[in-house]
């Protein structure tokens, strides 16, 4: 008999935590928090490099249109960057049925203002209908170009295998320096 009332007892916990499951990814209250870092490309090759410098005060905003029709079904206010380039953007709600995108809207320094065009938009998804729980999404980064690369970029690339000038076993190539 005890037995019994145990395994009715479980059965009853399962079917009670999945119920609640469900209302939880139902909850029109339920909140997101996108996070991302806007940076300036110093090199202008379109993505991060270990120069690239963050652009704090930079303005992002997101936008969820509906998957569709397109049109916009919420934006988020223009945020502002910290001091890392970093942002967080509070979002209500499910948005299992929009295309939700963070992108760049200004960058307060001058010299690095050019958007790249790789990295002007990054999408994130903002339900939990997909599978993945918690309340964090993180956006890849978005990056603005400088107005000219700057003189180490060379250096930089060289390193990473950009700007290779060996041979495959190792060998420089004839009529090129490796010197900086």
């Amino acid at each position: 008999m005890a037995k019994v009332q145990q395994i009715t007892l479980v059965s009853l916990a399962i079917c009670l935590s999945t119920l609640l499951g469900f209302a939880a990814a139902a909850n029109p209250e339920e909140k997101f928090i996108v996070e991302g870092r806007v940076y300036c490309d110093t090199c202008r090759v379109e993505f991060e490099t270990k120069i690239s410098q963050p652009i704090k005060g930079a303005s992002v905003k997101l936008e969820c249109r509906n998957i569709t029709n397109e049109k916009i079904v919420s934006h988020s206010q223009d945020v502002v960057t910290d001091e890392a380039g970093g942002y967080k953007i509070e979002v209500k709600g499910d948005h299992e049925d929009e295309i939700c995108e963070v992108s760049l809207v200004k960058s307060p320094r001058a010299d690095c203002n050019e958007p790249t065009e790789v990295w002007r938009k990054a999408r994130v998804v903002l339900t939990k209908a997909d599978g993945v729980s918690g309340t964090y999404r993180f956006a890849n980064n978005l990056g603005y170009m400088k107005k000219e690369a700057l003189p180490e970029c060379k250096k930089v690339l060289t390193e990473m295998g950009y700007f290779e000038l060996q041979d495959e076993i190792g060998e420089e190539v004839e009529g090129h320096s490796t010197a900086p």
